[in-house]
Order: C-alpha cells, then sequence, then structure tokens
C-alpha cells in the first residue's frame, strides 16, 4: 500500500464517520431532552433506554469537549470558530483531525 491509497482509504473512512456521527448525535440529543422532559413531568423512560442513555451521556461530553477545542483552536487555522465547533460537535473527532491537517496557517 502506498502514501495515495492510505489518503483514500482515510478519506471515505471520514466520510462514513461522518454520515454516522451526524445522525447519531442528533438521535442522542433527542433522547436526552426526551430524558429532561420526563424527569421534569416526574415519569420515568423506559428501563430499556438506561443503559443507552449511559452511552448518549458519553458521546455527547466528549463530543462537546471536541466542539469547545475546536472553538479556540479554529481561529489559528483561520477557519470560522463557531461554524467549525458546531461542525466538530456533530462529526466528532473527525472535524479536530480535519481542522488540525488544514495547512491554511
Amino acid at each position: 500500500m502506498n502514501f495515495q491509497d492510505i489518503k483514500s482509504i482515510k478519506q471515505k473512512l471520514f466520510t462514513i464517520i461522518k454520515f454516522i456521527s451526524i445522525p447519531l448525535i442528533t438521535l442522542g440529543m433527542g433522547l436526552e431532552i426526551w430524558n429532561i422532559q420526563t424527569l421534569t413531568n416526574n415519569t420515568q423512560l423506559p428501563n430499556l433506554l438506561n443503559p443507552i442513555l449511559i452511552l448518549v451521556h458519553i458521546a455527547l461530553s466528549a463530543h462537546l469537549i471536541e466542539g469547545i477545542i475546536a472553538l479556540f483552536y479554529a481561529h489559528k487555522k483561520n477557519q470560522h470558530p463557531i461554524k467549525y465547533a458546531i461542525y466538530t460537535f456533530f462529526v466528532g473527532t473527525v472535524g479536530l483531525l480535519e481542522l488540525w491537517e488544514n495547512n491554511d496557517t
């Protein structure tokens, strides 16, 4: 395998991760909103969703931290900070890797 093949595989993998990550994070936000709504109405989510909710908490926390990192780092790479932070929140680590590979400094 040469460098061009690896780069091509990486780009395809990044694209797949982005297409999967955006709906999953959106779904996770919806589940979190549903959880908050059930807490305010003194009801409860089905017990089946408790393990999923734990994973959602972890994923949303990780993506939030990555978004904050992108917010502060994007300016150094000549990117719009808020726009890139939102993008990175939804796509995760892929957004940070793309930002760090950006050679516009």
